[in-house]
């Protein structure tokens, strides 16, 4: 029970609740928005478009094998998040204003789950069931500890560029002029940290589904306990509370003592995110008055 469940969802929350965190991290500091998160460029819609469409697909093609189905659901919220990312990189060739592309990206996903909410209105009973499970998201889905592994390499691999870019962060803070001012490649650093973070987005999506709240709010929960608003400090803090959280969140979500017994987790994530991050943030403004 333990090495065939219990530990490869450990290890699955360990290493996606840290990457989901840095790439919200990422994303407040790009925007400098404190409620953007990783979701805010569509690209977890566009994770949800592909895992809409594959769900199609089987109803269509009657794919009857569950593995197969939901290797078509990795395969197909991959393309999705890829798809959402290189249209977003193509429009920030051509618009200069962050507010703008973020715009963009919430548009994006407006149209994106109004596609899926299409398609969901076409599939069958069982498919629409499937595709609201696979919503509910869930650290279970990597049974392979050698894929969670590859995954594991791929996602620090990512988390290791955001660690390099921790002096021009600190620097992007106070603006792009500022930033230039300074000598940081603003256009380089740009791209870079939108498919740093569009990267581990989707990553994530494609694999345990869309995981609320984590990304959004580990960042607030960073800077409340560490007073810091340096990167050097925030990029391993969040790392570490969105992995502690990540695995609270999980084990709560398994409900301890009754196995047969499953609570979806992003009713857990923001159930008990949600009033932490609202403490943190009385706990500031207290602090500051």
């Amino acid at each position: 029970m333990l090495h065939g469940v219990r530990l490869p969802r450990a290890l699955t929350a360990l290493v996606f609740g840290g990457a989901l965190s840095v790439a919200g991290l990422l994303m407040q500091t790009f925007f400098r928005n404190p409620l953007a998160g990783p979701s805010v460029l569509g690209l977890t819609s566009g994770s949800s478009l592909g895992v809409a469409i594959a769900v199609m697909a089987g109803s269509l093609f009657e794919l009857s094998s569950m593995w197969a189905t939901q290797f078509s659901y990795v395969i197909f919220a991959i393309a999705g998040g890829l798809i959402s990312l290189f249209l977003i990189l193509l429009v920030s060739t051509r618009v200069k204003s962050n507010v703008t592309l973020l715009i963009f990206g919430l548009m994006f996903g407006y149209i994106a789950s109004s596609a899926v909410s299409v398609l969901a209105s076409f599939s069958g009973e069982k498919e629409l069931k499937e595709f609201v499970h696979w919503g509910f998201g869930s650290f279970g889905k990597v049974d392979s500890y050698w894929m969670l592994l590859f995954l594991a390499i791929a996602l620090f691999t990512l988390i290791g560029v955001a660690f390099s870019l921790q002096k021009k962060l600190n620097a992007w803070l106070l603006g792009e002029v500022y930033a230039r001012s300074i000598g940081v490649d603003t256009k380089r650093v740009r791209w870079v940290i939108l498919i740093t973070a569009g990267l581990l987005t989707a990553i994530v999506t494609a694999f345990c589904g869309p995981i609320a709240f984590l990304g959004l709010a580990v960042p607030h929960l960073a800077k409340g306990w560490f007073k810091s608003s340096d990167h050097r400090v925030l990029i391993p803090g969040c790392l570490l509370i969105g992995i502690s959280l990540a695995i609270f969140c999980d084990i709560v979500a398994k409900v301890p003592g009754y196995s047969d017994v499953s609570l979806p987790l992003n009713a857990v994530t923001s159930a008990i995110g949600a009033p932490i991050v609202i403490l943190v943030l009385l706990k500031n403004r207290r602090a500051v008055g």
